[in-house]
């Protein structure tokens, strides 16, 4: 099984700084998705191609994202992974969809419940 790639703390700023259109398009998209879903409920086919060209709009921005080597633990919120490496130690830095920016991060076997602030001088 090959390695994941690890960011440093400033890497892993720069990529979620850069993904902040794909990240904006997917939340508009997934709105989008969810409204379409909820009008043809019950329905015909109507909509439904529609919804399904979004769903897979979605999945390409997903797979834009995934492809910097950032997790995508979450979709509603989004809620993403950076693989790091911080005091010798490996952890998942964490972004969670209306943080302003990467400031948390948790040990992998902790989960998003051991979720922790990062130091202000890291």
């Amino acid at each position: 099984m090959a390695s994941l790639p690890l960011f440093s703390i400033t890497e892993a700023r720069e990529v979620l700084l850069e993904l902040h259109p794909t990240l904006q398009r997917f939340i508009e998209l997934r709105a989008d998705a969810a409204e379409l879903g909820a009008s043809i409920r019950g329905h015909s086919i109507g909509g439904a191609m529609e919804l399904r060209d979004l769903n897979a709009q979605l999945e390409g921005l997903m797979r834009t994202v995934q492809e910097t080597g950032v997790q995508v633990k979450g979709w509603a919120p989004l809620l993403m992974d950076f693989p790091a490496d911080l005091d010798g130690e490996h952890v998942l830095l964490c972004w969670l969809e209306g943080d302003l920016g990467l400031a948390w991060y948790h040990r992998p076997d902790a989960g998003f419940a051991g979720r922790r602030p990062l130091r202000f001088d890291a």
